[in-house]
C-alpha cells in the first residue's frame, strides 16, 4: 500500500480507504486532511499525533465470538490479531463520526477524533463495551478454538 501524499504514512492511506465511498479517494483525502487541520486548531497539538493516539484509544484488544457448544451458545472472548484490531478501530471511528451532528464530514470526523483522544465519545464507548463483554464472559475462555 502506498503512503499518502501529505504525511507520507501508509496508516493514513488505510484510514482514507475506509472513509472513501464509491471510489472517490480524492474527496476522502480532502475530508481527512480538513479533519486533521480542525483537530490541530481544537487541541493546539500536532493533528496527526492526536489522530494516532485517538485511533489507539478506540482499538480493542479482545472481542467475543459466538460458539455453539452442546445446544447452548457461548460468547467466547478471544484475542484479536493486529491487522483486524486496526481495521476494527478505524471502522468504529469512521462509523461513529458519520452519526455525529456537525455540518460537514470533516467536522464530524474531527469531533470524533478529539473525543477519542480524550477517551470519550461513541467509538471509545464501543471499545469499552467490547472489553466489558469479554471480561464478563471470561469464564468461557477455556472453550477457545
Amino acid at each position: 500500500m502506498l503512503p499518502d501524499p501529505k504525511f507520507n504514512d501508509t496508516l493514513v492511506t488505510r484510514f482514507v480507504n475506509n472513509i472513501m465511498l464509491r471510489g472517490k479517494k480524492n474527496l476522502a483525502y480532502n475530508i481527512f486532511y480538513d479533519a486533521i487541520d480542525i483537530v490541530s486548531e481544537k487541541t493546539k497539538e500536532e493533528g496527526l499525533e492526536v489522530w494516532k493516539k485517538a485511533l489507539a484509544n478506540v482499538t480493542p484488544n479482545v472481542e467475543v465470538r459466538s460458539r455453539r457448544i452442546g445446544g447452548a451458545t457461548f460468547q467466547i472472548p478471544s484475542e484479536i490479531r493486529p491487522e483486524r484490531k486496526m481495521s476494527i478501530g478505524m471502522k468504529n471511528l469512521i462509523r461513529f463520526s458519520r452519526r455525529r451532528n456537525e455540518k460537514t464530514m470533516a467536522a464530524k470526523l474531527a469531533g470524533e477524533i478529539v473525543a477519542a483522544y480524550k477517551e470519550e465519545g461513541a467509538a471509545f464507548k464501543r471499545k469499552e463495551d467490547t472489553h466489558r463483554m469479554a471480561d464478563a464472559n471470561k469464564a468461557f475462555s477455556h472453550f477457545r478454538f
